[in-house]
């Protein structure tokens, strides 16, 4: 008896849309955080951390464009 070849199904793909942010590591110490805005006498939300780890996101973004522009591959201090 010949076994019968089964055909396997492809995997789905999963589609990102603009709606879902991408997941991306904390880039800050949250624990700092608060406890600077505790100091200047406000509360810290939760949300408030990953929307400041955004911001740095952004901001190491821009810096690394800015260095790939000066035909270098080390971030300086002026590049932010």
């Amino acid at each position: 008896m010949a076994k019968k070849k089964t055909k396997k199904k492809a995997a789905k793909k999963k589609v990102v849309t603009k709606k879902k942010a991408v997941q991306r590591d904390v880039l800050v110490v949250a624990s700092k955080v608060k406890a600077y805005i505790k100091e200047k006498g406000y509360m810290c939300s939760a949300d408030a951390i990953q929307t400041i780890s955004e911001e740095v996101y952004s901001c190491i973004d821009a810096a690394v464009k800015r260095t790939d522009a000066n035909r270098r591959s080390t971030v300086k201090p002026q590049d932010i």
